[in-house]
């Protein structure tokens, strides 16, 4: 499929903030992630590779100051409105305007155009001027008055402040205002590789990079050298400490950064993934990375296989722990979904356990901040197997990073922890993780 007539930069720009519009309506409106809905629709507006990033660039700040968004613009609409197009059009015009390096006529224009060609819409062209025209206007007010806790929706805050006091849940919330980090797992020699893509090596071997890049045009990227992966969601594999040969089973695999690290360190890897799609790509990255692993299309908990030497369950969980790589988690997930999803880790770790040999080792781990999904899963699974006992995690395996281990010795990072002083690209995704070992009859 061919590009838009780049010739044409005022089509081009309408093309880029009409895919963040539907996107953003979409995602609120069937409440699925907005990376899904961003690759449904773009086809159907033939952008540019540079337009549609545009495109996401507008989506995801939205989402990431919704709160704030819709705050500024109930201060300035003077009798309201129950348009939820209408309130997302001038949400992702203000997010341009706010929180983005877009010219305010741009934003201005491309919104009233928007409008206009909208037949549900028309009315509202002289309001969207007036309104967005008013938050340019006003702009260092509306930044100087933002709370902390704007951007999270209220059930969150409830949970996140029981849990862990106000003053940590308040620092997460204003972590997930910032851009998060791209971090690579490197097969080898961290220090040469952030030398090469100018990057730093963080304390537990990854490699953070500093500046904004093309993934595929860095050093190393068509050689397989490294792939794309938070340093928190890189630590549970490395816990799981297997050796060259042993017979390991990835569960709930895809996309796949975890499979490549067990596989680079010489396991006998089985992915397993309910989905084959998904499956589909962790195979591509395996080729490109040059690594081998077996995979199998199915339900982790139908799995029938001789016992494994060591499992990692990365299990299906809320994704509160990355909110600041997809900040359509909070509008989109809710308190029954954690529910729903306990139970399933509940089974998952249950099958686990059936399919590990007697002194075998599993790494249990969900990229949440909720403690249904992480603390409490572990000491629920002590509870029900007592044939397995929990292996302390010690802070040399995670470069020293004591501030991540919980008093039982399992791992729980924030997405304050590693931050930048600067703000922005710096943190973690909020990962938990537990180490057991099976004892056998006792």
């Amino acid at each position: 499929m061919s590009d838009v007539d780049s010739t044409d930069t005022q089509q081009s720009g309408l093309g880029s903030r009409r895919l963040a519009w539907k996107a953003v309506t979409e995602t609120l409106k069937r409440r699925v992630p907005l990376d899904d809905v961003l690759e449904e629709l773009a086809p159907e507006e033939r952008l540019s590779a540079r337009d549609e990033a545009l495109a996401r660039a507008i989506a995801i700040v939205t989402f990431r100051r919704l709160g704030t968004l819709g705050w500024a613009l109930r201060e300035r609409l003077a009798k309201g409105t129950r348009d939820e197009r209408l309130l997302h059009l001038l949400a992702i015009g203000a997010a341009q305007i706010l929180f983005l390096d877009v010219p305010d006529h741009a934003a201005v224009d491309t919104a009233v155009q928007l409008a206009q060609d909208d037949h549900r819409l028309r009315h509202a062209g002289g309001l969207i001027n007036a309104v967005l025209r008013r938050v340019a206007r006003e702009r260092d007010a509306i930044l100087a008055a933002q709370d902390p806790w704007l951007d999270t929706p209220d059930w969150l805050e409830r949970r996140w402040t029981a849990q862990y006091g106000e003053e940590t849940a308040a620092r997460i919330a204003e972590a997930h205002r910032s851009t998060a980090s791209v971090d690579l797992t490197v097969k080898s020699d961290p220090a040469l590789w952030a030398e090469k893509v100018e990057g730093l090596v963080l304390p537990t071997g990854s490699v953070r990079l500093t500046d904004r890049t093309a993934i595929r045009d860095l050093p190393g990227y068509g050689e397989g050298e490294w792939w794309v992966q938070d340093a928190a969601a890189a630590l549970p594999a490395r816990l799981l400490r297997v050796a060259p040969g042993e017979r390991v089973a990835d569960l709930c695999a895809a996309p796949g950064g975890k499979t490549a690290q067990l596989a680079a360190a010489g396991a006998d890897v089985l992915a397993v993934d309910r989905s084959a799609r998904r499956l589909k790509r962790l195979e591509e990255n395996l080729e490109r990375l040059g690594l081998r692993a077996q995979t199998l299309a199915v339900d982790a908990e139908k799995l029938e296989a001789p016992p494994f030497d060591a499992i990692l369950l990365d299990a299906p969980c809320s994704a509160t722990g990355t909110i600041r790589r997809h900040p359509d988690v909070p509008w989109t997930k809710t308190e029954q979904d954690i529910a729903k999803l306990t139970g399933l880790q509940t089974r998952l770790l249950d099958k686990a356990a059936l399919l590990l040999k007697e002194k075998g080792r599993l790494v249990y781990c969900t990229c949440s901040l909720e403690a249904e999904e992480g603390e409490r899963q572990a000491e629920e699974f002590l509870a029900r197997h007592p044939d397995f006992v929990r292996v302390p995690i010690e802070a040399t395996e995670i470069g020293n990073l004591a501030e991540c281990l919980t008093e039982q010795g399992d791992l729980r990072t924030l997405p304050y922890h590693l931050a930048n002083p600067g703000g922005d690209r710096g943190g973690l995704d909020g990962f938990f993780a537990a180490r057991f070992m099976k004892q056998g009859q006792i």
